[in-house]
């Protein structure tokens, strides 16, 4: 999937947050690894652009999505944390 300018700019400018991912490779990750990552390690602030550029509905879709498989892999308050948060403010 091809990212638009505003998604790559983001993913560079939390470029640390993908220690797991070789450099070259960061700028093409998906969608889903990208609401993942930033839900699991981001800051308020990432995470207010992440709903900024991609739309809290769908980023809230995609972790719903992530998290309705039999196991995830964000931590169960971080689970637990954004369960709540979707439901009173995306859905």
């Amino acid at each position: 999937m091809e990212h638009n300018f505003e998604i790559k700019q983001f993913i560079m400018e939390n470029s640390s947050l993908f220690w797991s991912i070789k450099p070259e490779e960061k700028i093409n990750i998906s969608i889903n690894v990208l609401v993942e990552t930033i839900l699991s390690y981001g800051n308020e602030k990432s995470v207010k652009k992440l709903f900024d550029i991609v739309g809290i509905k769908k980023v809230a879709a995609i972790f719903e999505e992530q998290i309705s498989g039999k196991r995830s892999n964000y931590q169960q308050r971080t689970k637990h944390f954004f369960q709540l948060y979707f439901r009173r403010h995306a859905l």
